[in-house]
């Protein structure tokens, strides 16, 4: 899949990088098939890779899941388990969890970026930690969301991480960019942009790959 034309460029205050992305009504050249989704904690990466997969009909692999054991402890097979499903040809996850970062990068045709400003990020991470907290959502492998209030006492505690970790997400694209300078990245900063680009763009390429299959029809 090609770049073609660029709509934008972004600067990273870590790496000074300047990068061409696709905005939510670039078209794509083929329907992708392999796809990261970048974005901080709360940004809502997962519903859009659900999304995606839909569309797409590949199936979503959530990083969380098979990162967490029980109690929040890292599972050892980790990254034997994302070398098994990176080598399937089709897939949506995460991009993030540095041991596995250039693995899905060296298999990826297409990359989505949720470039959300901070404040939607944070309201959408403490809403998500409140609920799930309120309603003892078990999470993988039976884990359950901390307390709020001991956001106030655990520097790690999903929303200071949110809040910490948010402004260094377009290091991370650029890090991207730099791994795979022909990978396509489309850059998404309101949720208005996401719906365009998900029923625009995309929706347009798996059409344009169906129609094109022997014995397709248009009508």
């Amino acid at each position: 899949m090609s770049v073609g034309a660029a709509v934008g460029t972004v600067t990273s205050s870590s790496s000074v990088a300047r990068m061409a992305l696709l905005g939510p009504s670039t078209a794509l050249s083929a329907r992708p098939s392999r796809v990261l989704v970048v974005g901080a904690s709360g940004a809502g990466k997962s519903t859009i890779a659900r999304r995606i997969s839909d569309l797409v009909e590949v199936p979503y692999v959530e990083l969380d899941a098979l990162f967490h054991g029980p109690s929040w402890t890292p599972r050892p097979s980790f990254v034997a388990d994302v070398e098994r499903f990176a080598a399937e040809p089709g897939w949506v996850t995460e991009w993030q969890y540095q041991p596995v970062r250039t693995l899905l990068a060296d298999r990826a045709d297409l990359a989505v970026w949720l470039d959300l400003r901070r404040a939607a990020v944070m309201r959408q991470v403490i809403l998500r930690t409140a609920r799930r907290r309120v309603q003892r959502e078990r999470l993988w492998n039976d884990n359950v969301e901390p307390p709020l209030w001991r956001m106030l006492s655990e520097p790690e505690h999903i929303v200071r991480w949110a809040w910490r970790t948010q402004p260094k997400t377009a290091a991370r694209v650029a890090e991207l960019a730099a791994l795979r300078p022909d990978l396509p990245i489309v850059r998404l900063r309101r949720r208005k942009d996401v719906r365009r680009w998900l029923d625009g763009p995309l929706a347009t390429a798996v059409r344009q790959q169906r129609n094109s299959r022997p014995g397709s029809s248009s009508f």
